[in-house]
């Protein structure tokens, strides 16, 4: 370990990797613009012409899942809190059956593009464009926190720019998407995974060694009560429990991956709901391996601070810099690997931005256009769907800066997905699984739901839950590379509401 709050900062060879990763999105984006049809018709645009194979919509699906959110928060969590999360595995076998054996049926069988076309066949138009607006507003603000949110951790660690990285994340995604569709969409995305996943196992191995291997490292977490897994308590105010991430996140990844219109429709050009059913399997799997390496990531990183925690000491002024931090200490001195790293926080917002930005595009088109001009062309109407991904980029890129003028914005703008996404899954429930519910029901009902998750969810940031984490420890910290080492203590981190 170097001299406790001293890292290095980013060198030329880091930046050429990260620049690398950037330039081989963008390529693929214009092979797909120039290849094929050259996304001249809708079909190709939003739906890949229906023709994918399940292996890349599966990692595709599994990159949309890893936001760089996810990344940086899901390491985070279980050093600060425990193991106690990773159990959010059972929920995606739980989510992939219902969405199978419910949602994907529906979907194939009305042979829609966008997912609010159900609402409309099944109740009214009014409560399809219900389902537009609140699509609109979860994503738009979702895609802002996704980009700004790694940036940020990312500029106060490594000292790579803060707007630099908000505008060249979105500029490159916003270019690749508009050109090459949804086709674009899926091979970048699997090619991000495997930056997501090479970045991370570098951080595991290279951490592991330094602490005299794995099981040493495993051992560390344990003795300091960080590996957990069996607390079934049935108390809702208790951080994690099996019955809130495997049964709660359930319900939660069910909205995402059984209603979005992110998901669904790459769903949709798999062409058949039997090889779409393989792409979902495979992304079930591909989730649990990519969330366990996370997971993984954090129990390292933990045995690696167990005596000198970055964030109780000041090394860092929020949790989601802790694994920045963590990747410039390992390999500051191997010029070239800190870009590596940092391009999987990068692949995992290229990721979900496009594939955001491609739903946004094809909801907008199927829902709004359509319904404003239903005879229009099919290439007007593909070049009108590219001019509005185009434009809901620089929506993203607009809602970032809001972002930075707000404190406390961060935390705000993330929960905005789940409060929006659980009445969004309740809508679409009503109609497949209870044809009593007539259209004015379900769009006051949805109404109703919206503003008591908002009230749910506005009050637990201004109200915040008590945490009780385990203790961490500064008794191996230079407080100041001058002086010797600090006295020991042991201090908890729970007053910390990152």
């Amino acid at each position: 370990m170097s001299v406790p709050g001293e890292v290095a900062t980013f060198v030329v060879w880091d930046y050429v990797v990260i620049a690398g990763v950037l330039l081989v999105s963008a390529s693929i984006g214009i092979f797909y613009a120039l290849a094929g049809g050259r996304q001249r018709t809708s079909r190709e645009f939003l739906l890949a012409d229906r023709n994918m194979k399940p292996v890349p919509v599966a990692l595709s699906l599994s990159a949309s899942f890893i936001s760089a959110v996810t990344v940086l928060g899901t390491p985070a969590e279980i050093y600060r809190y425990g193991t106690m999360y990773w159990l959010i595995c059972f929920s995606f076998i739980i989510t992939g059956i219902i969405v199978a054996r419910t949602f994907m049926t529906i979907f194939y069988k009305h042979e829609i593009t966008s997912t609010n076309e159900y609402l409309e066949r099944r109740f009214h138009k009014n409560v399809r464009y219900l389902g537009t607006a609140l699509f609109f507003l979860q994503m738009i603000l979702y895609l802002g926190i996704v980009i700004y949110g790694p940036a940020l951790a990312l500029n106060a660690v490594t000292g790579l720019s803060l707007w630099g990285s908000v505008l060249t994340t979105g500029i490159i995604c916003t270019f690749y998407t508009s050109i090459g569709g949804l086709k674009t969409v899926v091979w970048t995305d699997a090619f991000q995974v495997c930056i997501m996943l090479s970045g991370l196992l570098a951080v595991i191995i290279e951490g592991s060694v330094q602490l005299g291997g794995l099981r040493e490292a495993w051992q560390i977490a344990d003795s300091r009560g960080r590996i957990d897994f069996w607390n079934f308590n049935p108390n809702p105010t208790i951080r994690h429990t099996f019955w809130s991430v495997a049964i709660g996140g359930a319900f939660n990844w069910t909205a995402t991956y059984g209603t979005s219109q992110a998901q669904v429709q790459r769903y949709l050009s798999c062409g058949k709901k039997s090889t779409a059913n393989r792409a979902l399997g495979l992304a079930v799997c591909f989730m649990i391996i990519l969330l366990s390496v996370s997971c993984l990531t954090g129990v390292v990183m933990f045995a690696y601070y167990a005596d000198c925690d970055p964030f109780t000491a000041g090394y860092v002024s929020a949790s989601d810099q802790l694994l920045p931090y963590f990747v410039m200490d390992l390999f500051g001195d191997k010029p070239g690997l800190p870009g590596l790293v940092t391009s999987c926080v990068f692949s995992a917002a290229l990721s979900t931005v496009s594939s955001g930005l491609n739903s946004l595009a094809a909801m907008a088109g199927e829902d709004i256009v359509k319904s404003i001009s239903p005879n229009i062309s099919d290439s007007k109407y593909t070049i009108i769907t590219k001019l509005i991904a185009f434009s809901f980029g620089a929506v993203a890129i607009l809602v970032t800066y809001l972002a930075s003028q707000f404190d406390g914005i961060l935390q705000a703008t993330v929960s905005i997905f789940g409060l929006v996404g659980g009445p969004l899954l309740g809508l679409f429930s009503l109609g497949v699984f209870f044809p009593c519910v007539n259209s004015y029901g379900a769009f006051f009902g949805t109404l109703v739901g919206v503003s008591m998750s908002f009230w749910v969810g506005v009050g637990a940031l201004l109200y915040p839950p008590g945490t009780n984490p385990p203790s961490l420890s500064t008794e191996m910290c230079y407080m100041n590379v001058n002086d010797t080492l600090s006295p020991s203590t042991t201090v908890s981190a729970g007053s910390d509401e990152t």
